[in-house]
């Protein structure tokens, strides 16, 4: 879904160098591989051990994490669906940058809105974005519990939790599931690198 700036007289920019120059420099193609699962599905944790296997191998890799985000580009948003919405188009414009750069960019949100995902899909190019559903269920989530904001919401304490008493509403047809409760850490990142694999993200290796 495109947007319309509210200024006028702009234009984009296009440099001299485009995405297959850059996929030559790196040896890999630019994406957004767009985390999404509930709260203590092991999102951030997935995210940060995909980045250093896809450093280990040579990719150009960034994580972007929900919690460091709100530290200050989205400083000013809180949890209210309105606001929920406009940080994952925030983050969605960002990533839609280091892929642009030729990143494989890693975004760890909750995203609990199928609506704001599908929008991100739409401005990236095809194949470019790469839905990935961190599927620990419910009953996983509450007992990991990390920041102990389950119990909070049980209590009354947390207002519009996702999964309690505000809506997750899973990807129906996502470019990968792992589920996190029923395997470790490594063996989820080795599902997404074999994917990336199997489908030519990677050029091949002198």
């Amino acid at each position: 879904m495109a947007e319309t700036p509210k200024a006028e007289n702009l234009t984009w920019h296009r440099g001299e160098i485009g995405a297959g120059d850059r996929r030559k420099a790196y040896g890999h193609r630019g994406a957004v591989l767009w985390l999404t699962g509930l709260s203590g599905s092991g999102k951030s944790t997935l995210a940060h051990r995909l980045e250093r296997k896809l450093l280990e191998r040579g990719c150009v890799t960034y994580v972007l994490d929900g919690d460091n985000v709100r530290h200050g580009l989205n400083a000013d948003l809180g949890f209210a669906p309105d606001e929920r919405k406009e940080n994952i188009r925030r983050v969605g414009h960002v990533a839609r940058l280091f892929a642009d750069s030729g990143a494989l960019v890693i975004t760890a949100f909750i995203s609990p809105y199928r609506a704001d995902r599908d929008q991100i899909r739409a401005m990236l190019p095809e194949g470019d974005f790469v839905e990935i559903h961190v599927a620990a269920d419910l009953a996983t989530c509450e007992e990991r519990d990390p920041k102990g904001l389950y119990a909070k919401a049980r209590a009354g304490e947390i207002k519009g939790f996702t999964g309690i008493d505000a809506p997750y509403e899973a990807p129906e047809t996502p470019e990968l599931k792992v589920d996190t409760g029923s395997q470790d850490v490594d063996g989820s990142a080795g599902d997404v690198l074999a994917w990336l694999e199997e489908r030519g993200y990677f050029d091949a290796e002198d």
